[in-house]
C-alpha cells in the first residue's frame, strides 16, 4: 500500500515546506533564551516568558484557525499563517529600536500565531492525503521536514545572533526571515493547490461533543500537552546545560544543540521506516522509556561533563517520533471532526508555554540539571498513552 498516492504528490510537497518553516521558527526561538539572558541580564524564569508567549499564542490561535479553514480553504489558512508569521518577524526590528522586552514578546506572539495557523492547517491536510491505514506514516514523513527547518534555525541563530549577541543582531535576523516569508507567501498565492474545503459535518459544538466522548482523542490531547512541554523544555535549556557542563560560550554550546536536532531529524526517518514493521504506539512506548532513562542520567550525572551532554543529545533522538505519532493515533477514527480535532491537538502545545517556565523556576532554584525532572515526568505520561494504545 502506497504511503503517498500519485495524485497527492504535488500538494504533499507544497504543504511539507510549511513543516520546515515552523521548525525554523521554533528552534530560532529556543536560542533566544540564551541570547536574552546575556543581553538583558535575565533569570531563567524571565527568559522562559519567550516560550510562554510563543506557545501561549499557539493555544489562542488554533481553534480560530480551524474555524477559518472550515469556512474557507486549506490554501486560505496557509496564506493567513504566512502573513502573521512574516508580520511578527518584521516587528522584531521596531522592538530593537524601542529596546523593549514586552515589545519582543508581542512580536513573538504574532509570529507564533502564524505558525499555529500553519500547523492547524497542514497536519490534518497531510492525514487526509490517502488511506487512513498509512496516515500516521505519512504524517511522520511530512514532519521529517520540521527538524530540517530546526537545523536551519539553529545555524541562522548561531551565525547571526549568538556570535555577536545584541538586540540588533537578533532583530535583523528575524526581519530578514520575514522578508523571505513574504516571498514564499507570494509563491503560494499563485500556486495551484486544491481548495480543500473542510468536510466537517454539523456544528462546532456537536464536533466537540463527539471528540470529548472519544477517549483515545482526549487522552491524546493530554499526552500531546506533556510531550510538547518536554520537547520545549529539553531544547530551551540545552545551551544552558552544555555551557555549565563543558564551560563554553553560547555560540559553541549551540553546536551541541545543533547535534541534538540532527539526531532528531535522522531518527524521524529511521522511526518512519520502522513503522512499516512495528506498530507506531509500540515504538513510541520504547522511545518514551528511553527518554525517561536519559533524563535520569542528565539529572544524576550533573557535573560529569560529556556524559550528561551526550545523554541530553540522545533525548532528542528518541523524542523524534512522539509528536506526529500521538497526533496520528489521537486523530485516528475521528472522521468528520478532523479539523476541530486537529485544533485541540495544536492547542495542547500550550504545554510548552506552561511547563517551560516551571522548568525555569526549578533551574533557578536547584540548577539546570535538576530542572530536567520536568521533562522526565512528561515522558512518563507519553509512555502511559503509548502503552494504552499498543493494540490499537
Amino acid at each position: 500500500m502506497k504511503t503517498i498516492e500519485k495524485q497527492y504528490l504535488l500538494p504533499f510537497a507544497l504543504v511539507s515546506i510549511l513543516f520546515l518553516l515552523w521548525g525554523l521558527a521554533n528552534n530560532m526561538t529556543d536560542t533566544l533564551l540564551a541570547a536574552f539572558r546575556r543581553v538583558m541580564r535575565m533569570s531563567d524564569t524571565e527568559t522562559s516568558l519567550i516560550q510562554f508567549a510563543f506557545y501561549g499564542s499557539y493555544f489562542c490561535f488554533a481553534l480560530p484557525a480551524a474555524l477559518f479553514i472550515r469556512r474557507f480553504s486549506f490554501k486560505a489558512g496557509i496564506l493567513l499563517g504566512l502573513l502573521l508569521y512574516a508580520g511578527g518577524a518584521i516587528l522584531f526590528y521596531p522592538a530593537a529600536l524601542a529596546a523593549s522586552y514586552p515589545f519582543y514578546l508581542v512580536a513573538i506572539y504574532i509570529l507564533a500565531g502564524g505558525c499555529s495557523v500553519l500547523e492547524t492547517t497542514a497536519n490534518p491536510y497531510i492525514l487526509s492525503m490517502g488511506t487512513p491505514e498509512t496516515a500516521t506514516r505519512r504524517l511522520n514523513i511530512a514532519q521529517s521536514f520540521n527538524p530540517i527547518g530546526s537545523i536551519m534555525g539553529i545555524l541562522l541563530s548561531q551565525q547571526f545572533i549568538l556570535r555577536d549577541i545584541s538586540l540588533f543582531s537578533i532583530s535583523e535576523t528575524y526581519m530578514g526571515l520575514g522578508l523571505v516569508l513574504i516571498a514564499i507567501m507570494l509563491v503560494m498565492l499563485f500556486s495551484k493547490m486544491p481548495a480543500g474545503r473542510d468536510g466537517d459535518a454539523g456544528s462546532v459544538g456537536a464536533s466537540f461533543g463527539r471528540l470529548l466522548r472519544n477517549r483515545r482523542y482526549t487522552w491524546g490531547v493530554v499526552a500531546q500537552f506533556f510531550y510538547v512541554g518536554a520537547q520545549i523544555g529539553v531544547w530551551s535549556f540545552t545551551i544552558r546545560l552544555v555551557m555549565q557542563e563543558l564551560g563554553i560560550a553560547e555560540a559553541d554550546a549551540a553546536s551541541y544543540y545543533l547535534a541534538s536536532i540532527v539526531c532528531f531529524c535522522a531518527a524521524r526517518f529511521f522511526f518512519t521506516w520502522l513503522m512499516r514493521f512495528v506498530r507506531p504506539a509500540r515504538l513510541m512506548a520504547w522511545a518514551a522509556a528511553a527518554d525517561i532513562v536519559l533524563c535520569l542520567v542528565v539529572i544524576l550525572m550533573s557535573g560529569s561533563g560529556m556524559t550528561a551532554v551526550a545523554a541530553l543529545v540522545m533525548v532528542s533522538f528518541f523524542m523524534s517520533l512522539q509528536f506526529p505519532t500521538i497526533y496520528g493515533i489521537a486523530l485516528g477514527g475521528v472522521g468528520e471532526d478532523s479539523k476541530i480535532g486537529a485544533s485541540g491537538l495544536i492547542m495542547a502545545i500550550l504545554g510548552g508555554a506552561l511547563l517551560t517556565p516551571l522548568q525555569g523556576m526549578v533551574s533557578d532554584a536547584w540548577g539546570v540539571s535538576a530542572s530536567y525532572v520536568v521533562p522526565l515526568v512528561c515522558f512518563v505520561v507519553v509512555l502511559g498513552y503509548s502503552i494504552a494504545n499498543c493494540k490499537s
